[in-house]
């Protein structure tokens, strides 16, 4: 039964990712350069509810979305995050646009899970402060993947970055940072409300099924 449960969520949470990609101005919304994303959100919620191993999964596919997309749909930084488009300044693709795509992606389903965990047996797991664990999770969840992202990006592809905005020198790392403190603040804040809202609801529903077995 457990497991029926559990694969039952999982196709959920792959079906509403689907949604989110399939969707324009949805799972990936358009900020200058960079895409802003709502795909995180699902795969946090699957690593606190599910586990690191469903929730890696499903950040996986995330990451493999994000490259399918970036191969299809072009964008000025298609290079890093599909290894099928010519890096700036190059006739071929880069393996490294695989790291980008899918480390930081994979991560957002363990991250979390762990942050949950810990901040639970930091408060001696109190009812009243699985809200605080919940939102602090889904911050730090989508903070992973905006932090690992651009930095990948300044680190395995700083020149062809640079070209891309136009920018040089100290100014490269001065456009990771804004991304990073803009649309990304933007983004875990949206992740951590949402994570608050839905885990919470989810996590009861678990817990009262679990009981009524008993």
């Amino acid at each position: 039964m457990k497991n029926t449960k559990t694969f039952t969520l999982t196709a959920m949470f792959l079906a509403i990712l689907i949604l989110l990609s399939a969707v324009p101005f949805l799972g990936f919304i358009p900020i200058g350069p960079i895409n802003a994303t709502t795909m995180h959100i699902p795969v946090i919620i699957a690593s606190i509810v599910l586990g690191p191993r469903i929730g890696a999964f499903l950040g996986g596919v995330f990451g493999l979305i994000s490259m399918i997309r970036s191969t299809v749909i072009l964008s000025p930084l298609s290079f890093v995050f599909s290894p099928f488009i010519p890096v700036i300044g190059t006739d071929q693709g880069s393996w490294k646009a695989i790291i980008v795509a899918m480390l930081p992606r994979i991560l957002i389903g363990v991250v979390p899970y762990f942050i949950f965990i810990g901040l639970k047996k930091l408060t001696k797991n109190k009812p009243t402060s699985q809200t605080f664990s919940l939102f602090i999770a889904g911050f730090l969840g989508s903070a992973t993947n905006t932090i690992l992202v651009m930095n990948l990006i300044y680190f395995l592809f700083k020149d062809s970055y640079a070209q891309s905005i136009g920018a040089n020198g100290a100014a490269v790392y001065t456009a990771i940072l804004t991304v990073i403190f803009t649309s990304g603040i933007v983004e875990a804040v949206v992740a951590a409300i949402a994570t608050v809202g839905v885990t919470s609801v989810l996590l009861r529903l678990v817990k009262n099924n679990a009981t009524q077995k008993l």
